[in-house]
C-alpha cells in the first residue's frame, strides 16, 4: 500500500467519525491530508519513483468541480466537496468515480431507511408503536445521545463525507489486496 493510499484511509477514519458524530469535517484534518499529499508526491519525485503528480492534482480539480454545483443548490456541505478534492489529490483521479459511486450508494440507503421506517412504524400494531416510542425515548435521554445532539449543533443530513470515507477504505484495501495477490 502506498503511503498516499495509507493517508487517505487514517484520513477517512478520522473524517467519518467526525462526520458521524458531529456532521462536521474539520478543516485541520483536510489540510494536513494535503500536506500528506504534498510531501507524499514531492518524496515520489525526489526518489526518483515515477509519480504522476499530474493525475493527483488533475484529482483534486475534479473532485472539486464535481461536488461543488451539489454545494452551491445546497444540497451538500461545503465539507464534503472540500473532503472530495483532498481524496482526488490523494488517489488520483482514477478513484473519484468508484468512490463517488458507493458513497451515492451508501447515502441512497440511508435515504430509504430514514423514508422507509416511518412508514414501516406506522404499520405496526399499536403496542409495538408504544414500545418502540419508549425506546427512543430513552435512548434519547442517554448521556452520549445528549452529547452527540450538542456536538451537531443542529447541523442534520445526510453524512456523506462518511460515506465517502467508507467507500475510500473499500477502495484503498480492494487495490492493496489486489497488488497483493
Amino acid at each position: 500500500m502506498s503511503f498516499l493510499a495509507l493517508l487517505a484511509l487514517l484520513l477517512s477514519l478520522r473524517i467519518a467519525i467526525s462526520d458521524l458524530y458531529a456532521r462536521r469535517v474539520p478543516n485541520a484534518w483536510l489540510l494536513a491530508g494535503v500536506c500528506g499529499a504534498a510531501l507524499g508526491l514531492l518524496g515520489g519525485q525526489l526518489s526518483g519513483q515515477p509519480s504522476v503528480v499530474a493525475n493527483h492534482l488533475l484529482g483534486a480539480l475534479i473532485g472539486l468541480a464535481a461536488l461543488l454545483p451539489f454545494h452551491l443548490l445546497g444540497w451538500m456541505g461545503a465539507g464534503d466537496v472540500k473532503y472530495f478534492a483532498v481524496l482526488g489529490l490523494l488517489l488520483g483521479v482514477h478513484a473519484l468515480l468508484p468512490v463517488w459511486m458507493g458513497a451515492s450508494a451508501l447515502a441512497g440507503l440511508h435515504v430509504l431507511c430514514v423514508v422507509g421506517l416511518p412508514r414501516l412504524r406506522a404499520s405496526l400494531p399499536p403496542t409495538l408503536q408504544l414500545l418502540h416510542a419508549k425506546a427512543m425515548q430513552q435512548l434519547q435521554a442517554r448521556p452520549g445521545m445528549r452529547q452527540m445532539h450538542h456536538a451537531r449543533q443542529g447541523r442534520v443530513g445526510i453524512p456523506f463525507a462518511a460515506y465517502l470515507a467508507v467507500a475510500t477504505g473499500a477502495w484503498v484495501l480492494w487495490h492493496a489486496m489486489g497488488a497483493s495477490a
